[in-house]
């Protein structure tokens, strides 16, 4: 099963970073938030990725190059004007890199990758986001109910601190907790190759054609209670980035 990722946003509320790199290469413990994404499928077992790209995709396109050869130990001979690379362990990973546009929403984006996914259902997500979601329960519960698209709900992080308080005494403090009440679209979606019928053009793909599946019965949504955060703004970014400095990164299930 092909996983595709929404790689071509700008990034605009994250300015401070995306000025000179697109989102999903903004860092997290000195890795893309994209290699995370992709680190969690891969645990899974799921290797072959299909990345769409658009604002400052040579970028992406450059990382993955770049890091097929620097990844390996080499014996560079100056004499002889060669380079050997040697054996090293790598992510076993198929990256498809496909130019989807500058300006396109993410449903023009979808509809872009049609060729690439083949005829069965694939994995979708978006590229700024990261979760300890079970990829496999997640899955199976789409091939339970039959229908064309599950979409994972999430609860919403809350946006400020949260005190935890017995009597007038605070016990605990949360920095940025997921609330309990509502759930929100997460990403991590499982789709059937049936739903580019419901893309009626370059469009947002969490809008008409997310709609039109839930109109027709076809939109199913599996319930993570876990850990979810995206990365939309450096408020984001400096979260992330501290529960990896404290090697305690609830997205981190790969060893």
């Amino acid at each position: 099963m092909k996983v595709v990722i929404l790689a071509g946003g700008v990034g605009s509320r994250l300015s401070e970073e995306t000025d000179v790199r697109p989102k999903p290469m903004v860092e997290i413990g000195h890795r893309p938030i994209l290699w995370h994404i992709m680190k969690h499928y891969s645990s899974y077992g799921f290797n072959d990725f299909v990345i769409c790209l658009g604002y400052k995709g040579e970028y992406i396109k450059r990382y993955f190059s770049d890091s097929l050869a620097l990844a390996s130990d080499m014996t560079i001979d100056f004499g002889e004007g060669t380079v050997e690379a040697h054996e090293t362990v790598r992510d076993d990973w198929r990256v498809t890199l496909v130019d989807t546009g500058q300006h396109t929403e993410t449903a023009g984006r979808i509809s872009q990758i049609k060729k690439y996914v083949d005829d069965g259902p694939f994995l979708m997500t978006y590229g700024d986001g990261v979760s300890d979601v079970d990829l496999e329960a997640l899955v199976k519960f789409h091939e339970a109910h039959g229908n064309l698209a599950t979409v994972t709900a999430v609860h919403p992080t809350a946006r400020f601190g949260a005190l935890a308080i017995e009597g007038d005494q605070v016990v605990r403090f949360d920095e940025k907790p997921q609330t309990e009440e509502g759930w929100i679209n997460g990403g991590f979606f499982v789709l059937e190759p049936e739903i580019f019928d419901y893309i009626p053009g370059d469009v947002d793909w969490a809008r008409e054609p997310m709609e039109r599946l839930a109109a027709a019965g076809e939109l199913n949504a599996y319930r993570h209670d876990g850990f979810w955060q995206c990365m939309d703004t450096l408020r984001d970014k400096i979260y992330l980035q501290g529960l990896w400095d404290k090697g305690g990164a609830p997205w981190k299930i790969w060893s």
